[in-house]
């Protein structure tokens, strides 16, 4: 792995380049970009799916969103759609400077959020020639479904109005900080605790990670739309990992929409059975059958010999 740094205008964003075995630093290369889910940085799930990658023969790019982590920006904890897809971009910017990086061979991996914005990176980012997600989510359109939208919306202006007067930001957590916290607010949802186990009590726990949503994103979230364009835009082969255990994450028909929508023929969804939203996250016996998919596909679309390589 190596430490990397690029820019989305004034904001440093820091990476990390899972790199394959015995590379030497020459190319060219065959590299992805990989984009998060909300909340998540480069050491969670990000780098669970690039150091796969990264042994099939693949240079790999995890890096931590604007505002979040590592990454610099202010405010601290701001999930801006539009950032979030630039950030995308620029991480292509930033491949293309690599001499070891073949800039025809560049693709896209989206994750949750990621995958929704990874979609809308790709609509108009031709340098991204293969396009894949797990578990995609259309952010803006899952916030809708499950939020109070106008209650919502309220607090918002009334938020925005107080921090303008000096008042101090508003950060919410994203979800409980821990399971006890959910079994106190009643929380029984499968895929809920789930994420609450993976993101604040496993392994996979990070300090960058803070569990936080400045308030204010909310606005920005509930405006967006991470597929209308599709059957517009899209040009890219296309490969969708979805859990073949449904949940309230709505990740399945997420999925499905996703690739019915897709105007290319070049299109699958792969369902994983009886993976959830968030086993596919981190658990081998999910993430393993996921990457035995996604490898021979960003292969064959950025035309590479596969490297196979078990763990």
């Amino acid at each position: 792995m190596q430490r990397v740094a690029f820019r989305n205008g004034s904001i440093e964003v820091a990476g990390i380049l899972h790199t394959p075995p015995g590379f030497d630093g020459t190319g060219p290369h065959a590299a992805l970009v990989l984009a998060t889910p909300g909340s998540s940085v480069k050491e969670q799930i990000a780098a669970i799916y690039a150091s796969r990658l990264a042994r099939h023969g693949f240079l790999a790019l995890a890096f931590d969103p604007s505002y979040q982590g590592e990454s610099g920006g202010e405010p601290r904890d701001l999930e801006d759609p539009a950032t979030r897809v630039e950030d995308i971009r620029c991480a292509i910017d930033f491949l293309t400077t690599l001499p070891f990086v073949d800039e025809a061979r560049i693709g896209v991996l989206g994750i949750c959020a990621g995958g929704g914005y990874a979609v809308t990176a790709a609509l108009t980012e031709r340098r991204c020639r293969a396009l894949g997600t797990v578990v995609a989510s259309d952010m803006g359109q899952a916030f809708r479904r499950l939020l109070p939208v106008g209650t919502l919306l309220d607090d918002v202006a009334r938020q925005r109005t107080l921090e303008a007067r000096g008042g101090a930001p508003r950060r919410d957590p994203w979800i409980p900080d821990s399971l006890e916290e959910a079994r106190a607010q009643g929380i029984t949802d499968p895929d809920l605790l789930e994420a609450i186990h993976f993101y604040r009590e496993s392994p996979w726990r990070h300090p960058n990670s803070t569990n936080r949503l400045l308030f204010r994103s909310h606005g920005a979230i509930l405006a967006s739309d991470g597929f209308h364009l599709v059957p517009e835009l899209l040009t890219q082969p296309l490969l969708a990992v979805v859990g073949g255990r449904r949940g309230n994450t709505g990740q399945y028909e997420s999925g499905e929409r996703l690739v019915a929508l897709a105007p290319t023929h070049d299109k699958e969804l792969v369902v994983v059975e009886g993976a959830g939203h968030y086993e596919l996250y981190y658990k081998p016996e999910y993430v393993d059958q996921a990457v035995a998919r996604l490898a021979p596909f960003y292969a064959t679309h950025l035309r590479t010999a596969l490297t196979h390589a078990g763990g």
